[in-house]
């Protein structure tokens, strides 16, 4: 189902001069001193296995003894720009413990292993060729999802933090079946407003590997929360089920808990909070929000035949006319939004032109 949901291919969409001074305006795009094709100039590689032994999709990258020490100290400074303020003080407390590099998907993501030696503590990052629908994807997962979300972009070069928590596939296989009843529901429940979420805000192909699951222990229950780690496919499909992470096959064993867990009245009535949620949010960032929007509305991060296929699913479900006037993905993604405000106690809409 899957592989017919999805185009073959997305193209990289360069980052335009609107979203750049967007980015600059909000501290995001700051000077760097490596970037993404300075890493691929790597000189050998072999195979990460996990715990199972069996292929990850990602090989452990080298480079030649007298390269290591700089890209090593580049990606420290990286760090501090990403997580403090840039201050190099920390520098010989860090170690870069390894190098991964991703042959699989859209991004190829090189993933960088950071140690504190003075405790042993470590947390990745992740460095990516710039994508435009990919920034806005993480804009507007910072802007419109219950979590802050931190990335830095320097000309062709995007960084982003780490996002902890099990993978969806892996949580599937590895730790649903400990879970007790309540917790299913629980799961189920976060799946709808999930699925919601990724709809309203147009955040395509969630399959099971692209979005973790994150348990946080509570008093005397464990709290589930589900949240997106992939954000390539950010409004630019023309199939409407592709934004909605129920209809991808990947997603089969969290769908069977919803049905078995929850009623229609349960699903509506979440399906209701995670909107009200939504509005909420866009109205307490309405200037950004808005800023964002008119990025998005010039930029061409998509094709006309998408657009106007969404456009038209969309209609069919809301019967909603402003679908039928829009130019550009912005322009759906804006509809969208005032689709969501106008069903949240009538307040105005948003005028982005």
């Amino acid at each position: 189902m899957s592989d017919k949901l999805m185009s073959k291919k997305k193209p990289f969409f360069p980052i335009t001069k609107d979203l750049n001074n967007y980015l600059t305006f909000y501290n995001r795009n700051l000077e760097i001193p490596i970037f993404y094709e300075d890493l691929k100039r790597f000189s050998g590689s072999f195979v990460v296995y996990n715990k199972k032994d069996k292929d990850t999709l990602w090989v452990r990258v080298f480079y030649p003894e007298h390269e290591r020490h700089d890209i090593d100290l580049s990606l420290k400074k990286i760090y501090n720009l990403l997580h403090s303020d840039g201050s190099q003080s920390n520098i010989d407390f860090l170690n870069i413990d390894a190098i991964d590099y991703c042959t699989f998907g859209n991004s190829k993501p090189f993933r960088i292993k950071i140690r504190n030696t003075l405790n042993d503590n470590f947390t990745y990052f992740y460095v990516k060729k710039a994508d435009s629908s990919r920034v806005y994807g993480l804009e507007l997962e910072n802007l419109l999802s219950p979590y802050y979300l931190n990335f830095l972009i320097n000309r062709d070069t995007l960084i982003e933090e780490h996002v902890v928590g099990i993978p969806g596939d892996e949580f599937f296989e590895d730790h649903l079946n400990n879970c007790n009843g309540s917790e299913k529901s629980q799961i189920a429940k976060e799946f709808v407003k999930f699925n919601e979420r990724c709809m309203i805000r147009l955040l395509g192909d969630m399959r099971s590997y692209n979005y973790v699951i994150i348990p946080t222990h509570d008093f005397d229950q464990v709290v589930y929360k589900i949240r997106a780690i992939d954000f390539d496919q950010q409004c630019y499909e023309g199939n409407l089920k592709v934004y909605r992470p129920q209809f991808f096959s990947e997603n089969k064993p969290i769908m069977k808990l919803v049905k078995e867990k929850l009623d229609p009245k349960s699903l509506n009535q979440y399906k209701i909070e995670e909107r009200s949620i939504i509005a909420k949010r866009i109205l307490s960032s309405e200037n950004r929000i808005y800023r964002i929007l008119k990025c998005m509305i010039s930029d061409n991060i998509s094709s006309k035949e998408n657009i106007k296929m969404l456009s038209n699913q969309i209609y069919s479900l809301t019967r909603d006319n402003n679908f039928k006037k829009v130019m550009s993905m912005g322009e759906v993604l804006k509809a969208s939004f005032n689709y969501v405000l106008r069903n949240y106690e009538n307040h105005e809409m948003l005028s982005v032109n």
